[in-house]
């Protein structure tokens, strides 16, 4: 079964406090996910390989070690994982990056595809999906099956906030698939919204309502 990390750093808990406000506006909003993601990236990608290389030094030649960062895939699901893609982007800023878009059907609550373009050569990639929240956990497994039919074998799903019952379908659908999150949410209500959450993460990024 995979891993599930909540992340317990004071920084991300007490960023996390403010981006749940009702009263914290977008921009704001968009500042604290791009600082809460950068953060969370250091673990999400701790266990990175890493490649020796030789260089100088202005005094002498040395040995150092390296991250291949093409060997990277991010892949925020539209429209809201784009609000996480810049912090992972800071530490990586030459990894690769793909795109899905999928919205939640609002009788079904079930996940449906709209546009996918992600790299080549993904088996050869660490490849992490991004979305700030995991709720029913139905875009999130759909969004991992869409990039194992594309060759992905090694897969991470990086949330700001996930409920339960999300972590269970995720877990169900792709025990292979480790899971971080800045915070463990409570329950869903009865409109698959995450207690207590915070909104629709996406309209409270851009302010469309």
């Amino acid at each position: 079964m995979s891993k599930v990390m909540i992340f317990d750093h004071p920084l991300i808990q007490h960023k996390v406090g403010i981006i749940r406000n009702e009263a914290t506006e977008h921009k704001l909003f968009r500042e604290l996910l791009d600082e809460i993601s950068m953060l969370m990236a250091y673990e999400v990608m701790r266990d990175l390989p890493l490649e020796e290389e030789t260089i100088r030094t202005p005094m002498c030649e040395t040995t150092v070690k390296s991250i291949h960062e093409t060997r990277i895939t991010f892949v925020p699901i539209l429209r809201a994982g784009l609000g996480m893609l810049n912090g992972m982007l800071n530490l990586i800023p030459n990894a690769r990056v793909g795109f899905i878009g999928l919205y939640r059907d609002p009788d079904t609550h079930e996940p449906v595809e709209y546009y996918c373009k992600v790299p080549a050569n993904l088996e050869e990639s660490l490849t992490i999906v991004l979305d700030p929240m995991l709720a029913t956990g139905g875009s999130g497994a759909a969004a991992v099956q869409f990039l194992k039919d594309r060759g992905a074998k090694n897969i991470r799903f990086a949330c700001l906030i996930a409920a339960p019952e999300g972590i269970e379908i995720m877990q169900k659908a792709h025990p292979d698939v480790d899971i971080y999150a800045a915070a463990l949410d409570e329950r869903l209500n009865e409109n698959a919204y995450i207690l207590p959450g915070l909104g629709d993460a996406g309209d409270r990024l851009y302010g469309t309502k």
